[in-house]
């Protein structure tokens, strides 16, 4: 079970090893080609790690639990207001399409709040204090 758990845990302590790792792979693997696909799909799983990188100095920072929870109520609320002006201004939504823009909006979020907590939980800590 270690084998598998210290890769992750890794790859969410330090989210951009886990994006550089994918957009190369898949830069390579489709012969560099499409540089665009290589980078959303790197996107699309640094997400998670993100995510729980997030999480994790919300609970370091704030000594609070909190910190998942906030991120899921947010994205649902994000989706909400997403899916309603899909509905408003095309009377239908494309669910397919919501869930890729709250999941692209939600890497853009995490990665500015990872850079925010890294800057205010660590250089304390190392400052003493």
């Amino acid at each position: 079970m270690n084998i598998l758990l210290a890769p992750f845990i890794f790859f969410s302590a330090v989210p951009i090893v886990p994006f550089l790792l994918v957009y190369m792979i898949h830069y390579i693997w489709n012969g560099r080609r499409d540089r665009r696909k290589s980078l959303l799909l790197a996107v699309d799983v640094t997400t998670v790690f993100l995510i729980l990188s997030v999480s994790a100095l919300f609970k370091l920072i704030f000594a609070s639990g909190f910190g998942f929870y906030l991120i899921v109520l947010l994205l649902l609320i994000l989706g909400g207001l997403i899916g309603g002006a899909q509905n408003r201004m095309k009377g239908q939504v494309d669910v397919k399409r919501l869930v890729r823009a709250v999941w692209r909006l939600a890497f853009l979020a995490a990665g500015f709040a990872y850079i925010i907590f890294v800057i205010v939980g660590f250089f304390p800590y190392i400052l003493g204090v």
